[in-house]
C-alpha cells in the first residue's frame, strides 16, 4: 500500500507541476501578445500625425513603456494586487517592489500579464493628445496612470477585494452596487480608464495650432502604417482577450480561450465594415475612408473586450455593429465641439469601453452556464455596469484634471506655436534639432533687430501717409 501511495504523491507532484508549467506558458504567450499591441500602437499613431512630429510620439509610446513598467514594479502593482491582512474596499498595500514574490513564484507570471494591460492605458492618452504636447509634462501623467489612476481601477474590479468585486459573509461575489461587476478583459477597466484620460488631456492641452480653421490638412499622413498597426493590435488582442483566462490547464479553460477568440473576430469584423459602409454612404463627404475602417475594427474589439466570455457569437455581433454606430456618432461629436482628439481615442476607447461594460448588463444568458446575467435573459447585472462605469468615468476624469490643469497653468504640458509649426522632430529630437533649433533662434534674433531698426525713435512721431 505504500508504494501505490507513494506512486499517487509522484503522480499528484507531476501532474501539479505540468499544470504550473502550462498556466505560466499561456500567461507568458498571452503577455507578450499583449505587449506586441505597443508595436501597434506606435504604428497606428506615427501613421496619424503629421511627419514631422513622428519620432516625437515614437519617443512618448517608448517613454510610456519604460517607465510604466517601472513604476508597475514599485507601486503599481501594490495598489492593484498586494492585498492586506484586512482588506479594504480602495487598494491594496503590500508587495511593493515584488516584496514577496519569491515566496510565491506564480506572481511573476501575473506581474508580466497585468503589467503589459497598465502600460496601454498610457500610450491612448498619447495618441490623442500627440503633436503638441510637451514630453516632460506627458511624463509626468504616465508616472501617475501607472502608478496610481489604473492600478487603483484593476484592484476595484479584479483584486476580489475591491469596491466592484468581492466576496461577503456568505461567500457570494458582489459588488458595492449588488452582483459582482462584470468586465472579462477590460473594457473599463483598462480602455475607459485610457479613453477618459485622453479627452480630459485633449481639452487641457487644446487643438493643435490651426486644426479648426482650415488652413492646413490634420488627417492621417500615413495610412499604410495605420492599417499595418491596426492589424497588429488586433493580433495582440488574442492575448489580451483569450490570455485573459488566467490559466490554461483544463478542457473548460481551453472551451473559454476558444469562445473568445471567436467572439473578438466577429464583433471588429462587424464594427469595421460598419463604420466603412457609413462613412462611404452617409457620413459627409461619402469616400471610402481606410482610416475610418481601421478604427471601426478597433471599435469593434474595444466593444468585446468586456463580455467576451459572456456571450455567443450571435450577440458579439450585434455587440460589434452597435460599437461601430456609437464609434461614428462619438467621432461625429467629438469633432463638432471642437475637440482635437488625433487618433479618435476617446471615441475608440472611451465611448465605445462605455458600451462594452454596459453590452454585459444587456446580453449574456445565465442558464448557459457562461457567467452572463443579462437583462434580455432577465439578469440583474446591468445596476452593476452601469454604476462601474460610473465610477470609473469619475476617479479617471477627477484625477486626470488635476494633474493636466496644473501642468497647463505653470507651462508644462502645451508646445508654443514654433514648435507646433516646425515639427518636435526637428526642434527637440536627435540629430537635426540642436542645428535647426539655433538657426531659428538666429532668424528671430535677426528679425528682432530689423523690426527695431524699423520702429521710429523714441519722441519722433510716424510720417502720416
Amino acid at each position: 500500500m505504500s508504494s501505490v501511495a507513494n506512486l499517487q504523491s509522484q503522480l499528484d507532484e507531476l501532474k501539479a507541476n505540468y499544470d504550473e508549467s502550462l498556466d505560466t506558458i499561456w500567461m507568458i504567450l498571452a503577455g507578450l501578445l499583449v505587449f506586441f499591441m505597443h508595436a501597434g500602437f506606435s504604428l497606428l499613431e506615427s501613421g496619424c500625425v503629421r511627419f514631422k512630429n513622428t519620432q516625437n510620439i515614437l519617443a512618448k509610446n517608448l517613454l510610456v513603456v519604460t517607465v510604466g513598467f517601472l513604476c508597475w514594479y514599485v507601486v503599481g502593482w501594490t495598489l492593484a494586487y498586494g492585498g492586506v491582512e484586512k482588506p479594504h474596499k480602495f487598494s491594496g498595500g503590500t508587495q511593493f517592489v515584488m516584496d514577496g514574490f519569491f515566496d510565491d513564484k506564480t506572481l511573476f507570471r501575473n506581474w508580466f500579464f497585468q503589467g503589459a494591460f497598465c502600460a496601454t492605458g498610457g500610450t491612448i492618452v498619447s495618441g490623442a493628445i500627440a503633436e503638441r504636447t510637451k514630453l516632460k509634462g506627458f511624463g509626468i501623467y504616465v508616472v501617475i496612470m501607472t502608478s496610481f489612476i489604473y492600478p487603483v481601477v484593476a484592484y476595484w474590479g479584479w483584486s476580489g477585494l475591491g469596491l466592484l468585486s468581492y466576496t461577503d459573509d456568505a461567500g457570494e461575489s458582489v459588488s458595492a452596487f449588488g452582483p459582482a461587476y462584470k468586465d472579462f478583459a477590460g473594457s473599463g477597466i483598462v480602455h475607459l480608464v485610457g479613453g477618459i484620460g485622453g479627452i480630459v488631456g485633449a481639452i487641457c492641452v487644446g487643438p493643435r495650432k490651426g486644426r479648426w480653421e482650415g488652413k492646413e490638412e490634420f488627417g492621417a499622413d500615413n495610412i499604410p502604417f495605420c492599417v499595418l498597426g491596426t492589424f497588429c493590435l488586433w493580433f495582440g488582442w488574442y492575448g489580451f482577450n483569450p490570455g485573459s483566462t488566467l490559466s490554461m490547464k483544463t478542457k473548460d479553460d481551453a472551451y473559454i480561450a476558444g469562445l473568445v477568440a471567436v467572439n473578438t473576430t466577429l464583433a471588429p469584423c462587424m464594427a469595421g465594415l460598419v463604420v466603412f459602409f457609413l462613412r462611404a454612404h452617409v457620413c459627409q463627404p461619402k469616400l471610402l475612408d481606410v482610416g475610418g475602417f481601421c478604427n471601426g475594427i478597433l471599435a469593434g474589439l474595444v466593444s468585446i473586450t468586456a463580455g467576451c466570455a459572456f456571450v455567443k457569437p450571435w450577440e458579439a455581433v450585434i455587440i460589434g455593429l452597435l460599437g461601430g454606430l456609437i464609434y461614428q456618432a462619438s467621432s461625429m461629436t467629438i469633432q463638432k465641439l471642437k475637440i482635437d482628439d488625433v487618433v479618435d481615442a476617446f471615441s475608440v476607447h472611451g465611448a465605445c469601453g462605455m458600451w462594452g461594460v454596459l453590452a454585459v448588463g444587456l446580453f449574456g444568458n445565465p442558464d448557459e452556464g457562461m457567467g452572463g446575467n443579462g437583462l434580455f435573459y432577465g439578469g440583474d447585472q446591468l445596476r452593476t455596469q452601469v454604476m462601474g462605469v460610473v465610477v470609473i468615468v469619475a476617479w479617471t476624469a477627477i484625477l486626470s484634471v488635476m494633474i493636466f490643469a496644473p501642468l497647463r497653468k505653470v507651462g508644462w504640458l502645451r508646445l508654443g506655436d514654433i514648435f507646433q509649426d516646425e515639427g518636435c522632430d526637428i526642434m527637440e529630437h536627435s540629430p537635426v534639432g540642436a542645428v535647426r533649433m539655433s538657426q531659428i533662434l538666429d532668424q528671430q534674433a535677426q528679425d528682432k533687430a530689423k523690426a527695431a531698426e524699423a520702429a521710429p525713435a523714441e519722441g519722433e512721431k510716424p510720417m502720416d501717409i
